[in-house]
């Protein structure tokens, strides 16, 4: 648009307002890009390639960053996080999950199997609730459960209510605590508690401050992240990418 505008009259200039072209220059501007458009329309769809690829480019910068400001938080298991797999493991993989999300709920399997192949794998689980109400009733009936039972109880309470199909409330999250032999009246009273409240709060934080957009979001070494539906076949070749550099 510049040199179009440097092409215009210059008899034209003295009129110009205060963006530099007269009237008269912005409809002759207009016309040119216009006509431009209609015979090679393939100028639009290169500038919307550009300004997406650039978007991605300023995105990955973004996760890159955040990535390192938090890799200790990442690399380093708080108490309250359950391990799945050798708990000394060399790689370490982070997965930020919704009870009620059914890609996490799918995933589960492939995350067991993960661990069994790969004894060098450790898996540090991090719920959120992000879906709503249900999400957070069930969040914190997992959290709780490792108050009573350490992570043998979270991961039984896990499976629990990740694998019920039943809507949750407090009654349907006591029996499942009953079935997966916990204290229902202890686990109900913990999921109001104090404890639970920091744990879900920490996690939250933590993935605001990696960008996290959804729900699995897996994290390889704070160095990639997979945002979303995953396989098992797309976790094992991302571990080996990241073991080799």
């Amino acid at each position: 648009m510049l040199a179009l505008a440097a092409a215009a009259p210059a008899s034209s200039a003295a009129h110009a307002d205060d963006g530099g072209f007269t009237p008269a220059q912005r409809k002759e501007i207009v016309a040119i890009v216009r006509d431009a458009l209609k015979t090679d329309p393939t100028i639009l769809t290169d500038a919307i390639t550009a300004l997406r690829a650039g978007a991605e480019a300023q995105e990955q910068s973004r996760t890159r960053d955040a990535l390192v400001a938090n890799r200790a938080a990442l690399m380093a298991p708080a108490p309250t996080d359950a391990i799945l797999g050798a708990p000394h493991a060399r790689m370490t993989v982070v997965e930020f999950y919704d009870p009620r999300c059914p890609y996490c709920r799918k995933v589960l399997p492939d995350l067991d199997r993960l661990v069994h192949d790969d004894p060098d794998v450790r898996i540090v689980e991090k719920v959120v609730a992000v879906l709503g109400p249900a999400s957070l009733l069930t969040a914190q009936a997992i959290a709780a459960a490792a108050l009573q039972g350490g992570q043998d109880a979270y991961f039984r309470m896990q499976h629990a209510v990740m694998t019920d199909t039943t809507h949750p409330d407090t009654a349907r999250i006591r029996l499942l605590a009953k079935q997966a032999g916990l204290d229902a009246d202890r686990l109900v009273a913990d999921m109001a508690g104090p404890a639970v409240a920091a744990t879900l709060r920490a996690n939250a934080q933590l993935a605001e401050a990696i960008h996290m957009e959804g729900t699995p979001t897996f994290i390889f070494d704070a160095r990639t992240v997979i945002p979303g539906a995953v396989d098992y076949d797309e976790l094992k070749a991302t571990i080996a990418r990241v073991r080799h550099g």
